[in-house]
């Protein structure tokens, strides 16, 4: 089976999860991994960012205009050539170059296909006439795995938690797919001993982390987590963050990341429960050159974090002074990222209760002076400025 054959009839769903990614720059192919795929374009070696975005509109016309993987080949070649892209796995013959580029094109064409067929499946119009999901192994290729050959025919529960692991594609060139399957395709399966799951099928690999037939990195279900915010999949460990992702492209980020919570209603749910509360990421700290300038620290990378601890720390202890200092209000709260993103004066502080340093920010907003104290938390994964107080003053005329 021709490779594109699959993939040259595009439809609309396909296209608009392509699109709704974020550019990201990875040094390796497990930077970003599984189901933050959902959410990431990744070129594994691609750190710059107009390297990445030629990729992207590639692959972007790929998609869309159902292009065939010779075409793409010959994209490629351009784009490296333009670039004068360097130091990439398979860089340095022609058998090279066309595996990438093949390797390149499957995964998007096919992980995009899925996502944009999960949608669809899971329409409720849909759902309610075919309730089930069949996995179909695709026949003719060359080198047919035997594990996806016998779950051809499965027919489950389209809420079957065999789904969550198993949607194809299940590796590199895979070419399964999933469909609906009615409640009478489910009773000829299961006549064909085919509507249970196999056995076995979650035992792990231990040689890939992953459940046995599956390559790594492919255990998940295309599409299901487009409106997982990014931040959960940097605390999940699923993106590396630092450092290229934040070098090249922090500001991408920042403008696109929607946090799954705004600010104002985190801090109002902070002081209303006071059981443990996960910190708020509101992005990635952009300053980190002036930083480095002025303070000889390297901040490249770094999360801004809003605990919930502080939230309370900040409304118990810095409030009214009797005097031009007022209480913060919940949609102070909001402000925190633009004052740390366009400070005003910033130096370091002193060390703080967990022994790290600070940072203190000051911004004045319209007649009123902010000072924000940051404690550096400098942990090899979880690098972050976490807010510890917050100090509003009128400026008295």
């Amino acid at each position: 089976m021709a490779i594109d054959a699959a993939f040259n009839r595009p439809f609309q769903e396909q296209v608009d999860f392509f699109r709704q990614k974020i550019n990201l720059p990875s040094e390796r192919w497990d930077d970003v991994f599984k189901s933050a795929h959902d959410r990431a374009f990744i070129i594994a070696g691609a750190t710059k960012a107009d390297l990445l975005d030629s990729f992207r509109s590639a692959v972007d016309q790929a998609i869309e205009q159902g292009k065939s993987l010779k075409w793409f080949q010959n994209e490629f070649d351009r784009i490296v050539d333009q670039h004068g892209w360097i130091g990439w796995t398979g860089e340095g013959s022609k058998k090279g170059r066309d595996w990438r580029s093949k390797i390149i094109y499957q995964t998007n064409m096919s992980t995009s296909y899925a996502a944009g067929r999960q949608k669809q499946l899971n329409d409720p119009d849909l759902l309610k006439m075919r309730p089930y999901r069949t996995y179909v192994h695709a026949d003719g290729v060359r080198h047919p795995r035997l594990m996806h050959q016998s779950w051809n025919g499965i027919t489950l529960p389209a809420d079957d938690v065999f789904w969550d692991s198993h949607t194809a594609p299940n590796g590199w060139f895979c070419h399964c797919r999933i469909e609906s399957a009615s409640a009478r395709d489910y009773r000829a399966a299961q006549a064909q001993g085919k509507a249970i799951k196999p056995d076995g099928w979650d035992k792990v690999d231990p040689k890939t982390g992953e459940y046995i037939g599956i390559d790594k990195g492919f255990g998940y279900a295309p599409g299901g987590n487009v409106n997982t915010p990014l931040r959960s999949f940097i605390q999940d460990k699923l993106i590396k963050y630092p450092p290229a992702i934040a070098k090249a492209l922090s500001r991408e980020l920042n403008r696109k990341i929607a946090v799954s919570t705004p600010a104002d209603i985190f801090a109002l749910n902070a002081l209303s429960n006071k059981s443990t509360i996960e910190p708020l990421w509101l992005g990635f700290f952009e300053k980190y050159e002036d930083i480095k300038q002025k303070l000889d620290l390297n901040l490249l990378g770094y999360l801004i974090l809003l605990p919930a601890d502080s939230v309370r720390h900040i409304e118990y202890s810095h409030g009214s002074d009797g005097g031009n200092q007022r209480p913060a209000l919940p949609k102070d709260f909001t402000l925190i990222y633009e004052i740390l993103n366009n400070y005003d004066d910033v130096r370091l502080g002193d060390i703080s209760r967990h022994n790290q340093p600070t940072l203190v920010f000051t911004k004045l907003v319209e007649n009123e002076t902010y000072r924000l104290v940051f404690q550096v938390l400098n942990g090899k994964r979880n690098k972050s400025l976490q807010l510890i107080s917050m100090v509003i003053k009128l400026i008295k005329k």
